[in-house]
């Protein structure tokens, strides 16, 4: 299930130059990191709703350069049915540390949708913008605040707030609450909704004493749509 809008104009996409004109000035000399890795998850829930109903991989490729980090990330059905929700989204960030041990983050993602019969990429119709602010606590107070806004007809407002939570010494435990703050056909609300009520918990899976592989397991519940899910993950990365 996808709840992004289509749309069958073909006005061109003139504004990805100023996406990835952090790409062209970086320039591959200059990238201080690069990452890649995927990973595998038994559904694609986003925000409380699930994204093609079956297993999916997500793969990653991350560049950062001081506090700008920038990429690609993916979400792949592997069932047919489910090829309508695949996702192919180009970001970058922004991470400023303040003096307190708390930071602050600002970000625009582009969002793509190449499902069957899709819109072609070069063309604006086919893209949702995010701009986003988040904030993250000192390790006093880890509480982290994220509000993105999206550039679609309903001007999409999602809110939310996480906390990691003390666990065993091999587990971490986090929450998180999300709302929508009005009517959105991107996120399929009537009007303001929590949509994204959840507990997760991440625990290595260790394969030699030099290599582990980080496995997942959260539960979600949106109350707007009355519908929980229960999902697993894995990471792969070198």
């Amino acid at each position: 299930m996808t709840t992004c809008p289509r749309s069958t104009l073909t006005r061109r996409a003139l504004w990805l130059p100023v996406l990835l004109a952090p790409v062209a000035i970086a320039g591959p000399a200059s990238a201080q990191s690069v990452s890649i890795g995927a990973d595998v998850v038994s559904r694609y829930v986003w925000r409380g709703a699930d994204f093609g109903e079956s297993l999916s991989l997500q793969p990653a490729l991350t560049f950062g350069v001081g506090g700008l980090e920038f990429g690609a990330w993916g979400s792949y059905s592997v069932s047919a049915s489910g090829a309508d929700a695949n996702e192919n989204d180009l970001w970058a960030t922004y991470t400023v540390a303040l003096s307190n041990g708390a930071s602050l983050s600002f970000g625009v993602t582009d969002y793509y949708f190449p499902g069957p019969g899709a819109t072609g990429f070069s063309y604006t119709d086919a893209h949702t913008l995010e701009f986003a602010l988040s904030v993250s606590g000192p390790e006093t107070f880890p509480v982290s605040v994220f509000g993105g806004l999206l550039n679609d007809d309903d001007n999409s407002l999602y809110l939310e707030a996480s906390l990691p939570v003390a666990a065993g010494e091999d587990t971490e435990v986090g929450l998180v609450a999300g709302m929508v703050a009005g009517h959105s056909h991107f996120y399929g609300t009537e009007g303001a909704a929590v949509v994204n009520l959840g507990v997760s918990a991440s625990q290595a899976l260790n394969i030699t004493d030099s290599f582990a592989i980080p496995l997942s397991v959260s539960y979600i519940l949106n109350p707007d749509q009355d519908r929980a899910y229960l999902v697993f993950g894995m990471s792969l990365a070198p």
